[in-house]
């Protein structure tokens, strides 16, 4: 059976007492469960999106050595908070000739599809909304809602830069999703398993036991899957489909209010999203070092661990942005096509080939003899 948060906590004998409270009626304790995990992950992810703003402007005064936000609150910190009641109060604009209802789908689909991925999320061994055992499988999958929603922005905008915007999108995320998808299977043969309480759990807390170490092809795939995740989400260097110098902004021209707020949150979202699988495919996930005992108050350190390397990530992600210059589109797909994915198939190959030859073991366990 999948494991669940529900599942998770009815080990604990609160939960019967809980269950007694409800009528020992467990479909709606399941379901106040799931709701109120649902809107925990959400309004945290939610913050963390709008936080993204506001580190994004940090770090990039810093490399530019500017202050950056500083008057909203202590350090500029309710910047989000203004931003966010500046983007409600302003008036929805859509274009004449627009497909109305394509124009008010496409960033639905972009929030829903980056919402729909938390579900798999693993921020620790209990706090996970479901341990899918395709939970890779349905990351890949419900995650193509967001390519979808950046070419309807475009294509329902009836504007020239915006479909220009949303051509590109659909064409950097479909072709970026190659390598990528490669990259992972590469950990799913070291794992044997496609849920992610397998893949996390068939690593340990210290930086050998991580998958990333644990062959060179791993290695490699690593920086594959990073660079093929900054495509995804349209990062720069990558961030073709909304070039201000070439498409005015891109797929969201015409977007306006909430609307435009919905693209920005959804792209904020996505690269944590994309650091958190990085984080529990490639760097121990939630797994502490040295300790391995399951117990409820572990779940915190676990997630604080979790977070650490996801927002680690992050801070990659926002520091290459304002370092890269950003790529032509034919360069985009070149080392899309030329180099990501041939790579990515000689470290699927070659983690195939290693799996065979070593047994399975790692570099480490090859050296040291043990785990």
């Amino acid at each position: 059976m999948n494991q669940t948060v529900v599942s998770y906590l009815s080990q604990y004998e609160f939960y019967d007492h809980i269950l007694a409270l409800f009528g020992n009626n467990q479909g709606v304790l399941a379901f106040v469960i799931y709701a109120v995990l649902a809107l925990v992950i959400v309004g945290m992810c939610a913050t963390i999106g709008g936080l993204g703003t506001y580190a994004e402007r940090k770090i990039s005064a810093d490399l530019q050595a500017r202050l950056g936000p500083n008057r909203v609150g202590p350090y500029g910190l309710l910047q989000m908070l203004a931003d966010g009641v500046k983007m409600m109060t302003k008036e929805d604009i859509m274009p004449f000739s627009a497909d109305k209802a394509l124009f008010y789908l496409a960033p639905l689909l972009c929030l829903t599809g980056v919402f729909a991925t938390l579900a798999v999320l693993p921020f620790s061994s209990g706090f996970i909304m479901a341990d899918l055992n395709v939970g890779i499988f349905y990351l890949v999958a419900i995650s193509s809602l967001v390519g979808l929603g950046v070419f309807l922005g475009g294509y329902a905008s009836n504007s020239k830069w915006s479909m220009l915007g949303g051509m590109r999108g659909a064409s950097q995320i479909i072709s970026y999703e190659i390598p990528v998808t490669i990259s992972i299977l590469a950990i799913v043969l070291l794992s044997g398993g496609m849920g992610f309480g397998t893949i996390v759990g068939s690593q340990g807390g210290l930086p050998h036991q991580w998958f990333m170490f644990h062959n060179p092809f791993a290695f490699l795939a690593f920086f594959v899957y990073g660079v093929g995740a900054l495509a995804e989400t349209n990062r720069a260097p990558f961030d073709l489909p909304e070039a201000e110098s070439e498409l005015v902004s891109g797929y969201h021209t015409e977007y306006t209010g909430m609307r435009f707020g919905f693209f920005a949150l959804a792209e904020y979202i996505e690269v944590f999203v994309v650091c958190g699988v990085a984080a529990a495919l490639f760097l121990g996930g939630y797994n502490v070092p040295g300790i391995s005992i399951d117990i409820l108050p572990m779940q915190a350190v676990q997630f604080v661990i979790f977070m650490t390397k996801t927002l680690l990530l992050y801070y990659v992600v926002i520091w290459i942005r304002w370092t890269l210059p950003r790529l032509r589109v034919d360069q985009l797909m070149s080392v899309c096509w030329k180099y990501l994915t041939p790579m990515a198939i000689l470290n699927l190959i070659g983690c195939a080939t290693w799996m065979v030859v070593f047994n399975g073991k790692s570099i480490a366990e090859l050296i040291l003899g043990s785990h």
